[in-house]
């Protein structure tokens, strides 16, 4: 709109002029009017978007929300709008990629796929310690229909700095990648690496410290130096009964304490126990920024924080060490953490089971947006649980107010793993296979629950396989 053009009254000149105040600042008030409108128009067509990591069949699924809610659609594939390639075909035309995790950015534009062995053949790379990478993909992209099973949404792929990676937080410029493994081993990961996200750079490394009770790891000095470097002399095929020098840090979780101290927290599956990390050291480049370590139940893998970052929750999942699974999860106080006191683990709740003997697995854990309620896939066991954060606090052992069972129209197990909440704690997403070999089936799902209901509302097949974590965003 160019502006409007004032004519002469009755066709006589010295009419309201174009220059009287009030008009002329009519086209700017017309313009902000319609810049609302839009605004408003392209906030009510927003639509929220599941993006889905495939793990052994290596897409990112884009699924529409809307499309998974309609009735027709359940336990059907319809919802998936498209599927993008983490990595570019091997040039024999063979898939590539191992997507495990992902994060989105802040304005919703731009998806960082963990691939946790790297570009490898999932068919032919049947070990553990693959070098980690990031696939960036841009959003939109994903979201196009016309780029169903094309790389067209991928911009680059970032090294992540070590092996097997996995956990992975975002900073304005930075990603903080949990490196949970060693060159071809599950055993003897001890590194979180911090990666520039404009241009892929290794900025700085923390290393963890080595050993846990009974496990002393002299002969490994952190931070490594020539000659040392691991793993040496010690057993890194996982499980085994020797194991439990090296942390292997899987999840990542930023927590904030009172003062206003930002700090980071690693769920370390080889030694049963989460690191705390000040992140402000880390930053400055300590590599022994590790400031303390909290024992868990047992292999804590999944670990998340309430949305004011005071409390960190760790699903107690599966050890790397033994052949056993838990069946808890943790509540971590910042404060308590920070400051380096005993008992920041101040509380631990049974899920999945009223058994106590009975492994459930939890794996990747949820809060909702208000804080109050925590949601945890339960692997083992089949479900999903709700926990009242407010009364787990309490040490009320009722806290796990909810328990709702999964299942398949094929019968094979369930398998939950990962979890996401939409913006208005209105619905939950659960990701979750039994996998399965060729890799190219797509016997994964995704279930959308209502938390009002506490119900499986929609179903969606055809997931990926073995599919891991998941993320919301409204485009």
């Amino acid at each position: 709109m160019t502006g409007l053009r004032a004519f002469p009254r009755n066709g006589h000149a010295g009419g309201v002029a174009a220059s009287t105040p009030a008009l002329s600042r009519l086209p700017l008030v017309i313009a902000a009017l319609l810049a609302t409108i839009c605004g408003a128009q392209k906030a009510v067509s927003q639509s929220t978007y599941i993006l889905a990591t495939g793990r052994r069949l290596p897409y990112l699924y884009a699924i529409s929300l809307d499309a998974a809610l309609a009735p027709a659609n359940d336990n059907t594939p319809n919802a998936i709008v498209s599927r993008a390639k983490v990595a570019l075909d091997r040039l024999d035309g063979q898939l590539l990629g191992d997507p495990a995790n992902l994060v989105v950015s802040d304005d919703g534009g731009t998806v960082y796929v963990v691939n946790h062995h790297g570009a490898i053949d999932n068919v032919e790379f049947r070990q553990h310690g693959g070098r980690g990478m990031i696939a960036v993909l841009d959003v939109d992209d994903i979201l196009d229909p016309d780029n169903d099973k094309t790389a067209n949404a991928l911009r680059q792929h970032i090294d992540s700095g070590g092996f097997g990676a996995l956990g992975v937080v975002l900073r304005p410029d930075l990603l903080i990648i949990g490196n949970a493994e060693n060159h071809l081993t599950e055993d003897g990961g001890n590194r979180i690496t911090f990666i520039d996200r404009r241009t892929g750079s290794l900025r700085a490394t923390v290393e963890l410290g080595l050993g846990s009770p009974g496990f002393a790891c002299e002969e490994y000095p952190v931070p490594y130096a020539a000659p040392y470097g691991p793993p040496r002399n010690l057993a890194v095929l996982a499980p085994g009964p020797r194991l439990g020098c090296f942390p292997n840090p899987n999840g990542l979780a930023l927590g904030r304490s009172s003062d206003g101290g930002d700090y980071l927290f690693s769920a370390n599956g080889g030694t049963n126990d989460v690191s705390v990390i000040s992140l402000d050291r880390a930053l400055a480049g300590d590599r022994l920024a590790e400031i303390g370590r909290i024992p868990m139940q047992v292999g804590p893998w999944g670990i998340t924080a309430t949305p004011d970052g005071r409390y960190v929750i760790v699903a107690n999942g599966g050890s790397q060490r033994e052949r056993r699974s838990g069946n808890t999860i943790s509540i971590i106080d910042v404060d308590r953490a920070s400051a380096g006191l005993e008992a920041a683990e101040v509380a631990r709740l049974l899920i999945g089971t009223d058994a106590p003997e009975e492994q459930t697995h939890p794996l990747i854990p949820s809060v909702t947006p208000d804080g109050r309620e925590v949601i945890v896939p339960n692997v083992r066991a089949d479900n999903v649980s709700i926990v009242d954060l407010d009364l787990a606090l309490a040490g009320d052992p009722d806290a796990e107010v909810a328990r709702i069972p999964l299942s398949r129209a094929d019968g094979r197990p369930a398998r939950p793993k990962g979890s996401a909440i939409t913006s208005d704690g209105r619905y939950v997403v659960i990701s979750g296979g039994p996998g399965s070999q060729p890799f190219a089936e797509e016997t994964g799902y995704v279930y959308v629950i209502d938390l009002g209901s506490r119900r499986v509302i929609g179903t969606v097949t055809g997931v990926g396989n073995d599919p891991y974590n998941l993320a919301l965003v409204r485009r």
